[in-house]
């Protein structure tokens, strides 16, 4: 939910950069008439705005970073298997752990719940 609201803040964040170019076209293009200038103003923003909106969007960044590793050891269970371990959030990083620690999957389930009931963010 929170990764929406960040999401969210930034597009209304560049909804409103958009104002001064499309009035700064509209203005430009007022001879022409208001329907025109507002349409040729409209596609010259959906031009600019729609890799800003795009990155918006789909952007990982704005995500919980995981890491995923072929046949590790859980460090809880012991099992031999692939494994997960999140990385960074909004409010928890690992990125420089030294003796970074994988789980299973039903391990890592189980220590994401925990994560969540400490208030971090896994998604």
């Amino acid at each position: 939910m929170h990764v929406n609201l960040k999401r969210y803040g930034l597009y209304l964040l560049r909804w409103q950069a958009s104002t001064p170019i499309l009035a700064g076209v509209g203005i430009v293009l007022a001879g022409m008439g208001q329907i025109v200038s507002a349409i040729i103003a409209n596609l010259i923003g959906g031009l600019i705005f729609f890799w800003v909106d795009r990155f918006i969007f789909t952007s990982q960044s704005l995500s919980a970073q995981w890491e995923v590793r072929e046949k590790i050891a859980c460090v809880d269970c012991g099992k031999i298997t692939r494994g997960y371990r999140l990385v960074m959030s909004e409010n928890y990083d690992k990125s420089h752990d030294t003796k970074p620690e994988f789980r299973c999957e039903e391990c890592s389930k189980k220590k994401t719940a925990k994560l969540k009931e400490r208030g971090i963010r896994t998604e």
